[in-house]
């Protein structure tokens, strides 16, 4: 077992994409579609949660008038009971990406969602294939004996203990499963992040806007989706009897949604609550940014301009990039 996969493939089918990146809320969506449309390439969606159908609201999915006319991918390809992995979004993202290069287009990847950004940059490990029998009896002992599976890993992996809530039963069960296929400790098969990236770091953009902006749009954005039926959306997922499976019940608001429609908890909690989640989310994400505006990427400051002045900018830096950009 190798420590990790980093393979000529993944560099040959986005070494010449761009990415545009940013927090949820920045505006990722309305500069992507029209500096997309500028340079004739085609957005592929670098969003965890847009990828499972019936989710639109509450992922901020662009409606048909907010793409612009502009072809947008990797959207609505999984039902949201099923779990979608990164190993899953890395070979459709590759295979669209070759259809769109294919069209003399190029390809904009648009999305705040870091670990898909960190795969396309970094590559992942040669992970094994799940096994249904193991993860079955690892989360039937979690049940019997919380805390178990976390004080195993601590034993035979510390490093990846140390990474991992006690009660991150996803996160633990997987990577007790690769130690027990493999071998080998998973924190040290992840290993690709320290490594020299496979896509040059200055084709990331990092939109970006104070804190207190931020945030103010943040706020903002969850009562537009309130008030544009996100209540409505969750309660249409829940009476057509779709369960969201691991990885969408995850996105921030549905959960919230959902206790409002149980009683649990009136509208206005619920707001509160989603938007808090969504400022901590966005934390999260700047954490990430850093990281890599400290290998190459580049921010791009949206304070004070429009989305046709910030168009013009990235499409700037785009063409200082590659040359054979025609405008």
């Amino acid at each position: 077992m190798t420590a990790t996969s980093r393979t000529e493939s993944q560099k040959s089918a986005f070494s010449s994409c761009f990415f545009l990146s940013g927090a949820t809320a920045s505006g990722k969506t309305a500069l992507g579609a029209l500096a997309a449309k500028t340079i004739d390439a085609e957005v592929v969606s670098l969003d965890s949660m847009a990828i499972y159908r019936g989710m639109d609201i509450g992922t901020a999915k662009p409606t048909v008038e907010e793409r612009g006319g502009v072809s947008h991918h990797m959207f609505d390809v999984a039902d949201p009971a099923r779990e979608y992995s990164l190993v899953e979004y890395l070979k459709a993202a590759e295979k669209v990406v070759s259809e769109i290069e294919g069209r003399g287009k190029r390809a904009l990847f648009v999305g705040g969602s870091p670990l898909y950004l960190k795969a396309i940059l970094f590559g992942i490990f040669e992970s094994p294939q799940a096994d249904p029998t193991l993860r079955d009896a690892l989360r039937r002992r979690e049940e019997n004996e919380p805390g178990t599976l976390w004080r195993e890993l601590n034993s035979v992996d510390p490093t990846a203990a140390a990474r991992l809530h006690p009660n991150d039963v996803k996160r633990l069960v997987r990577a007790l499963e690769v130690f027990k296929l493999t071998g080998v400790p998973i924190s040290e098969q992840q290993t690709q992040f320290d490594a020299e990236p496979l896509v040059d770091p200055r084709r990331v953009f990092i939109l970006t806007w104070p804190r207190e902006e931020l945030y103010r749009r943040i706020n903002l954005r969850v009562q537009t989706m309130v008030e544009d039926g996100f209540l409505d959306e969750v309660r249409r997922l829940a009476e057509s009897g779709v369960e969201l499976g691991p990885t969408a019940s995850k996105a921030v608001g549905y959960r919230e949604m959902a206790a409002v429609l149980r009683g649990e908890q009136t509208i206005d909690e619920a707001i509160e609550r989603v938007s808090q989640a969504t400022r901590n989310f966005a934390k999260r994400q700047e954490t990430w940014f850093r990281s890599l505006v400290k290998i190459g990427a580049q921010r791009i400051d949206a304070e004070h301009k429009t989305v046709e002045t910030l168009a013009e900018e990235l499409v700037a830096a785009f063409k200082s990039l590659d040359r054979n950009i025609a405008l």
